[in-house]
């Protein structure tokens, strides 16, 4: 393995007694694709260090309001658990009436960023109701997003683009490099940000090898982190396919856990 340590920053995880639900509707809103994990924590802390992951960043997404205390909640509990393998994000709601107490919040509990994913939680990126949750992340913690979708307009990279310009100072990471299925416009549109930030999960499986590469070499290994998409896809498929890119050692450092360590202070 051409790096030194492996870090897996894209990692659903949820409490037993719903994750099977919960692994359900991540694989309707890839169009069914078959998922691979139980969207448990034990299995990425058992399996994943199999294949050489050292370590892996867990979140969840609230859909309601009434949820976002309890997942935060959780989430630090699981992270506080995993003897160091894991670091955790919290998660907000747009409609929480004081979104900077909950990001207050997010930070005490250690946890070191805030998971979105606008889609199924119904709002768009650059909606006014988001505004103070990137005010108050602003050079303290990054804000992980799912980004991209053609099925819908609520994080593709023209509202990417605009959250650049009107938060720099705030650090956006967007997932599925950017663009999920939207992925060679959003690298067009979004590489080239000081402040931005993509993981390369749920991308392989659609996607030819050599656009991946060039994804890579355009925003540059430095702003690239590996995320695998648990419960998706098997962490050891997504290895292989990104060895199959045959990337310097140095972009291999960055991509598997430079990258991460600096974004989310990863020790």
């Amino acid at each position: 393995m051409p790096a030194t340590r492996i870090i897996d920053c894209h990692c659903h995880v949820y409490p037993q007694a719903i994750a099977a639900r919960a692994v359900k509707g991540v694989s309707d809103f890839y169009g069914g694709v078959d998922s691979y994990g139980d969207g448990l924590a034990s299995t990425v802390r058992t399996k994943w260090r199999e294949y050489g992951v050292n370590h892996a960043v867990i979140f969840s997404v609230a859909t309601k309001v009434e949820q976002v205390d309890r997942i935060n909640s959780f989430i630090a509990k699981t992270v506080s658990e995993s003897e160091g393998y894991f670091t955790g994000l919290g998660t907000v709601h747009q409609d929480v009436p004081d979104i900077p107490s909950v990001v207050e919040n997010v930070i005490s509990l250690g946890l070191r960023g805030v998971k979105l994913h606008p889609e199924t939680q119904g709002c768009a990126i650059d909606d006014a109701r988001l505004f103070p949750l990137y005010d108050a992340c602003a050079q303290r913690i990054p804000v992980l997003l799912h980004t991209g979708d053609n099925r819908y307009d609520c994080s593709n990279p023209d509202r990417m683009l605009r959250l650049l310009s009107m938060f720099p100072k705030t650090t956006f990471i967007g997932a599925h490099f950017g663009g999920w299925s939207v992925w060679e416009e959003a690298t067009r549109l979004l590489h080239g940000h000081d402040n931005f930030f993509v993981d390369t999960s749920s991308t392989f499986h659609w996607v030819d090898s050599s656009l991946v590469k060039g994804f890579i070499r355009t925003y540059g290994s430095d702003q690239v982190m590996f995320g695998s998409d648990f419960p998706m896809w098997n962490v050891k498929d997504e290895l292989d396919s990104m060895l199959s890119l045959k990337l310097s050692d140095a972009e291999y450092e960055n991509i598997f856990h430079l990258t991460a360590e600096r974004v989310f202070g990863i020790r």
